[in-house]
């Protein structure tokens, strides 16, 4: 039974969608912890099942399986961001056996990618490693990327208190990971 639960061991599973049941293989990384099949399921029954037409960010992509969840639910495009080489390129090998054209794939880290990017986006989805401290200056860089009614995911085992302007829309646990699921309104 230990061999089976080896060989699954650096795999995730697309839950839902035109790519539902396809398997995502990622290599071992320090803070790397693909968000689980319940948690994500709860999510995605939140923000509807079908994304079509949305613009996507994962902005710690990891095994990129929340942006590529994402696009089997029709997201117009889905853009992810992974700062780890490795991993991205792992992420690249299943973009091309999934062959999703609305995905874009960028290593580089968030900070820079929120500094030097213009795009607006519907959903995003922030689920960085555990020891991630910088919150409130991550959400005060997101404000300015965010499309009016935008949905911002929020996963960690300890959740910031929300700056002025976040509103809580649902939120939830699963084991040690807490999550919510926000809104961002510009009194």
């Amino acid at each position: 039974m230990a061999k089976v639960q080896q060989q699954h061991r650096n795999q995730v599973r697309i839950i839902g969608g035109t790519h539902r049941g396809r398997k995502l293989t990622f290599p071992t990384a320090d803070g790397l912890r693909p968000t689980a099949d319940s948690v994500r399921e709860r999510l995605f029954n939140w923000l509807g099942q079908d994304l079509t037409g949305m613009t996507v960010l994962d902005l710690f992509a990891g095994s990129g399986v929340m942006g590529l969840e994402a696009a089997s639910r029709r997201a117009r495009t889905v853009t992810l961001i992974e700062k780890n080489r490795q991993v991205a390129t792992a992420i690249k090998n299943n973009l091309q056996q999934l062959n999703f054209s609305q995905v874009e794939l960028i290593c580089t880290d968030a900070q820079s990618f929120l500094a030097n990017n213009r795009q607006h986006f519907d959903v995003v989805f922030l689920d960085p490693p555990y020891v991630w401290q910088q919150w409130h200056e991550l959400l005060d860089a997101i404000v300015p990327h965010l499309q009016p009614q935008a949905r911002v995911y929020l996963e960690s085992n300890t959740l910031p208190t929300l700056p002025l302007g976040w509103q809580l829309l649902r939120e939830g646990k699963s084991g040690i990971s807490c999550f919510e699921l926000l809104t961002y309104r510009n009194e």
